[in-house]
């Protein structure tokens, strides 16, 4: 299991504490950049925490003062730029890159356990692609987004052209794929990029408060408002109806439903999953 095996000098690791799966993007003094390392343990760690009964949900953060900068700028320098000199598109370079964001944006996205995209500082390129495939996204007065292709002359990738055109529409997805403009934490909340700003010296607790919060919440019922939701996009409100049904009658079914159902008749506060288990061993 890689959760348990990654240590604070990898390029990304993880941790789960009291059903909060967390993972660390770990190259600061490359703001965060993406290497293959990381792509491919940022991809594993997100499996294993969405396969795990333990983990509720999932915060994914920078390490230092920023979030992520996207692909590493000097290593395309390094080698030629992107595409390495080459006189050609490598073939086997486009699916791989395909796979990679697949099992990054593409199982953010996906996820049926609730992921926190938690940014301190900057947001550019691909790593804007993932804070922007997350179920919410908070960040610090310091946090700051750029789409950044167009500066290193590049069309895009990792999702970010779609997810912006979700998020904030395609007149305003134009303006920051075109111009790049530096869209900073307040302006950022308005349009939908952040769901909430908060104060340096308060984020840590803060994510961890919204973490907590949906980690002690009923999962399949989770889950499946997170289906919904995404169906919601692209099916007609009939189609969407006729999909919800089965989710919410099968919901019915859990104990989560049914030990929240008595806590309303008992007019106190429902205990969901994990501690709702303890709760019940510890009175046997």
């Amino acid at each position: 299991m890689l959760i348990n095996g990654t240590s604070l000098e990898d390029d990304v690791y993880g941790d789960v504490e009291d059903g909060i799966g967390t993972i660390t993007l770990n190259r600061p003094d490359r703001r965060n950049a993406l290497s293959d390392a990381m792509i491919e343990g940022l991809a594993t760690l997100l499996q294993e925490m969405q396969e795990s009964d333990e983990v509720g949900a999932i915060v994914i953060t920078g390490a230092g003062k920023a979030f992520c900068s996207g692909g590493d700028v000097q290593d395309f320098d390094a080698k030629g730029g992107e595409g390495g000199g080459a006189g050609e598109v490598d073939q086997d370079a486009v699916e791989a890159q395909r796979r990679a964001q697949r099992l990054t944006v593409g199982a953010i996205h996906a996820s049926r356990t609730p992921v926190i995209a938690a940014i301190p500082g900057a947001a550019a390129g691909a790593g804007l692609g993932l804070a922007l495939a997350a179920h919410f996204r908070i960040g610090s007065e310091r946090a700051v987004f750029a789409t950044a292709f167009g500066a290193v002359g590049l069309a895009g990738d990792f999702g970010v052209a779609w997810l912006l055109n979700d998020i904030v529409g395609p007149v305003k997805a134009r303006e920051l794929m075109l111009l790049n403009p530096r869209v900073r934490a307040e302006e950022a909340r308005a349009l939908g990029l952040l769901n909430e700003v908060v104060p340096e010296d308060g984020f840590d607790q803060r994510v961890r408060e919204l973490a907590q919060q949906l980690a002690d919440g009923p999962a399949q019922a989770f889950g499946s408002m997170l289906d919904n939701l995404r169906r919601a996009s692209s099916e007609t409100l009939e189609q969407s109806m006729d999909a919800e049904v089965p989710l919410h009658k099968a919901t019915g079914l859990t104990d989560d439903h049914i030990a929240a159902v008595r806590a309303f008749v008992e007019k106190r506060q429902p205990v969901f999953g994990r501690r709702r288990i303890a709760a019940e061993q510890e009175t046997r």
